[in-house]
């Protein structure tokens, strides 16, 4: 436990920064699922420069790092460039009937 004013004072405003901290990151989270599952593209885009503002301040605080911002902002911008496109048709190989194992 600290001893000095200034360690216990210290303590106690590195937990509500870490509590302000992962209110906005835990916020943040939830905007990205929201803009990832949107299929209005519209909602999506507007959803998307409050996301990129957020995740750029989080990385400004050093809440999270500056390239997985970048990394995050890209990837949703990929979504959302997909959003009213037809997805493209997976091949599926059909499996042949097996035969039954005989035992001898």
């Amino acid at each position: 436990m600290a001893n000095h004013k200034s360690a216990k004072k210290r303590i106690r405003a590195n937990a509500a920064k870490r509590l302000r901290n992962r209110y906005q990151a835990k916020t943040t989270r939830t905007l990205i699922k929201t803009v990832r599952t949107s299929t209005d593209k519209a909602e999506a885009q507007s959803l998307y420069s409050k996301v990129a503002s957020l995740l750029d301040k989080l990385a400004k605080k050093n809440v999270i790092h500056k390239n997985k911002a970048a990394n995050q902002k890209s990837k949703l911008a990929k979504v959302i460039a997909k959003i009213g496109t037809e997805p493209k048709k997976v091949l599926v190989k059909k499996s042949g009937a097996k035969k039954p194992t005989t035992k001898k």
